[in-house]
């Protein structure tokens, strides 16, 4: 499967509570600096911090880290750690007397999974995640399953575990591209090979509990070591909104805050030799995203223990929330 660390430079740290009423955490990707970044926002309940920095019309160009929580829009303060330690270690947007970090970040729906809804990550969640990440080494194990954000994550509508997956492609140009996913999903995976996909939505307790609210949302870092600018970065974010759909249905749903972020490091120079070469450059490494986001979905619920059969099926073994 590799790893979104396969993309060099790139770090992952996590940071996660599961007693005393926690069911919740905070995953942090820190890119080396100077990576370009930019975000898709496709969910109709969306949790977001400084997204708009990212849009390809706006003044700052690179991302310092992104962070991805529990806790709903109340986790969305565990943003303000991560930015603490970036500042603290001179990563930000250069200002008079100092830098402004810009870390946006995303959150998923898992308040009260642990019993406590007011157990949600803060600050220093935020800030420990990030130093987690960067004391990691290059190349590094990422963390799967109930891990980080995904701790407390579930898909059906609760009725399932969700987590953390990830995943990583290299093309034969080498550029490498990979894919971080938080799933807590409304919906549940598929295979569109499939004829019978269509009762996994239908089957009795396949949507979850009656009465169960649904509230969900799969976010997801792509990375790539490909130069890209700003708004290549925003059109492969948007190109692997696809991968999501084909890996989970429904999906982009009122009730899903679907998120994709994309980083570019920069050091593999795609093929702009002419027009042509570029647009088709950009269309193989836009439809790696796509695949690679596909498969950092269904890492993350097979991490995090629920069992996928070949016809896209969750089995028996599926695990529930608790």
């Amino acid at each position: 499967m590799g790893a979104i660390t396969d993309v060099t430079g790139v770090r992952v740290g996590h940071v996660q509570k599961s007693d005393d009423g926690w069911l919740s955490g905070v995953t942090v990707v820190l890119p080396p600096p100077g990576t370009v970044g930019s975000v898709d926002v496709r969910g109709g309940g969306p949790g977001t911090h400084e997204t708009d920095a990212l849009d390809p019309t706006t003044l700052s160009q690179t991302v310092d880290a992104v962070v991805l929580t529990g806790g709903s829009a109340f986790g969305l303060v565990s943003a303000h750690g991560a930015q603490r330690w970036c500042e603290e270690n001179g990563r930000g947007f250069p200002v008079p007397g100092g830098v402004v970090p810009i870390v946006p970040a995303a959150a998923i729906f898992d308040l009260g999974r642990g019993g406590d809804f007011a157990a949600r990550p803060d600050a220093d969640m935020g800030y420990a995640a990030t130093a987690a990440a960067a004391a990691q080494m290059d190349g590094h194990d990422v963390g799967r399953g109930n891990v980080g954000a995904g701790t407390g994550a579930a898909i059906g509508r609760g009725t399932y575990k969700g987590g953390v997956g990830t995943a990583s492609i290299t093309l034969e140009n080498g550029v490498v591209v990979g894919a971080l996913a938080v799933v807590n999903a409304l919906g549940l995976p598929f295979d569109p090979r499939s004829d019978d996909f269509d009762k996994l939505n239908h089957r009795e307790g396949g949507t979850g509990a009656p009465g169960a609210q649904p509230l969900n949302t799969t976010l997801v870092v792509v990375a790539t070591n490909a130069v890209l600018d700003k708004a290549e970065c925003k059109r492969t974010a948007s190109a692997a909104h696809a991968g999501l759909a084909r890996a989970l249905n429904p999906s982009h749903t009122l009730a899903d805050g679907d998120t994709v972020f994309c980083l570019a490091t920069g050091e593999a120079p795609l093929d702009r030799s002419t027009g042509t070469a570029r647009q088709m450059s950009l269309i193989t490494l836009q439809s790696a995203a796509a695949d690679v986001v596909r498969l950092a979905i269904l890492d993350g619920i097979s991490s995090a223990g629920s069992v996928i059969t070949p016809a896209g099926e969750i089995g028996a073994y599926g695990r529930s929330v608790r």
